[in-house]
């Protein structure tokens, strides 16, 4: 009997690539056709697409519609484990086909009977078989990687950046800014300037992309950074590679990074020195919940013609404060300056590790791990309740949280480092506005009071020329540290 049919190929991981793995299959589906005396009306191709995920598979989609509008009566597949792996599946094309009347034909099964009941259990054992399979090889496979993670040994896959292409061997160049920034991260730089500063100098992704602020935080997060391996979200041990990031140094970027309280900018760039860092002085001594100021631009009229200029302003909305953003970024960076030019100033900053603490700690953690194994053992045994088995969990959880804490207290960097040496001007001129807000952030708290309109008490026309009516007896700086 002719039938218009419709031919349905898919592989779940093409191996051969090019898309040769489901060209195969099309050709062998191809040629029952013409042993059937079918006539072929469709191709439809799911490549790289797995059947027992649960995922959509848009070709499988639209053989499914064609069936219901009538368009073809017959099915070619190269297998019967092409079409289906999941009963809810199978269960919805025997549906189909017997309302439809649609013959299934495959490669290397034959004809899948969908019409008698004991074709289609025949169909449902196969289904079942297979998924069978694929749990079964899902089993080894985890089995296999459980193994690898055990000795330290990469899992293979995409390139990770600062590795090369083999997953041990460090990419320097990669692994250098890894480092650095992680420094930049710890002092005080947002993960947004890491992105704006790779973008910027053409530091790509592992596969050649722009980095975003979740990728950014995804690459530090990683514990292969300071030579740990990881197996299902849990660190079990050493890994055969080198540490790129000392581990005390990424226990605090990872820290730092989960910390729920973290401020951190916004993804525009700042035009503004102290958006979002300065405060607006009525929003703090109310304590409010926000304090600090943003840029907004403001009307004013000036012989006889208005136009709009930039200003300080309460993030809140109230119209408490208003000042020259050009200004105050000027008068802050004039007293940053000076601030750093006095002796011992940064060095009051300067916060050095405890080595010998920082390697307990990573001991501890060994410890930890083990403790949290023979607790699972011990559960598995029946000499533990699973109320104490969570209970030792939890114990051990917060222990964690504990160190992680030391860490990133012992590891934390200043964003002064750059002024341990040379002039503070030059340096101060030569930071980029993100780097100049962490020194801010670190050295100094801004606070913005409500002045008075106005020339300010001593004003003179060359004043006005430099600062026009800014006046610093309404800027409040509070010193995180005296020098």
């Amino acid at each position: 009997m002719q039938r218009d049919a419709i031919i349905y190929v898919r592989i779940s991981r093409d191996r051969i690539g090019a898309g040769l793995g489901v060209e195969r299959q099309r050709i062998d589906c191809e040629n029952l056709a013409a042993r059937l005396g079918w006539n072929v009306v469709a191709v439809y191709d799911d490549n790289d697409m797995s059947a027992y995920s649960g995922k959509p598979r848009p070709g499988y989609k639209r053989m499914l519609e064609d069936l219901r509008a009538g368009s073809a009566t017959g099915v070619l597949a190269w297998h019967t484990d092409r079409l289906h792996r999941s009963p809810t599946e199978l269960e919805e094309y025997i549906q189909i086909v017997e309302r439809h009347g649609v013959d299934t034909q495959t490669v290397r099964t034959g004809q899948l009977d969908l019409s008698t009941p004991a074709g289609r259990m025949n169909a449902r054992n196969l289904g079942n078989f297979a998924r069978y399979e694929v749990e079964h090889m899902s089993e080894r496979q985890q089995a296999k990687k459980l193994q690898k993670a055990a000795a330290g040994e990469w899992f293979g896959g995409r390139r990770p950046f600062g590795f090369e292409p083999d997953g041990v061997t460090v990419r320097t160049t990669e692994a250098a800014e890894l480092d650095a920034r992680g420094d930049d991260l710890l002092s005080g730089l947002s993960v947004h300037a890491v992105v704006r500063d790779w973008n910027a100098r053409g530091v790509t992704t592992a596969t050649g992309g722009k980095w975003t602020p979740n990728s950014v935080r995804r690459v530090f997060l990683r514990p292969r950074n300071a030579g740990l391996m990881e197996h299902r979200g849990e660190i079990v041990g050493p890994a055969k590679w080198p540490a790129i990031i000392e581990e005390t140094k990424w226990r605090a970027i990872v820290a730092l990074l989960n910390d729920p309280s973290r401020r951190t900018t916004p993804g525009p760039q700042r035009r503004w020195m102290g958006s979002g860092l300065y405060e607006c002085g009525i929003c703090v001594e109310a304590e409010e919940e926000k304090t600090t100021v943003v840029v907004a631009t403001a009307g004013l009229s000036k012989g006889g013609q208005r136009k709009t200029v930039p200003s300080y302003r309460c993030a809140a909305g109230r119209n408490h404060v208003a000042r020259s953003p050009i200004h105050l970024d000027r008068y802050v960076s004039m007293l940053a300056v000076e601030w750093l030019s006095r002796p011992g100033a940064v060095e009051a900053f300067e916060r050095k590790g405890d080595d010998s603490a920082a390697r307990a700690r990573v001991l501890e953690r060994e410890a930890l791990r083990i403790r949290d194994e023979e607790a699972a053992e011990m559960f598995a045994a029946g000499q533990m309740t699973k109320a104490q088995l969570i209970a030792a969990n939890e114990k051990t959880a917060q222990r964690r949280s504990e160190l992680d804490q030391a860490d990133a207290a012992a590891a934390r960097v200043t964003a002064l480092a750059p002024f341990r040496k040379g002039d503070p001007q030059a340096v101060w001129d030569g930071l980029d506005l993100d780097r100049r807000r962490a020194v801010i952030s670190q050295i100094m708290r801004v606070i913005i009071l409500p002045g008075k309109l106005g020339r300010p008490e001593g004003w003179t026309p060359e004043y006005g020329k430099e600062w026009g009516y800014f006046d610093p007896k309404y800027i409040r700086v509070e010193w995180r540290v005296r020098a």
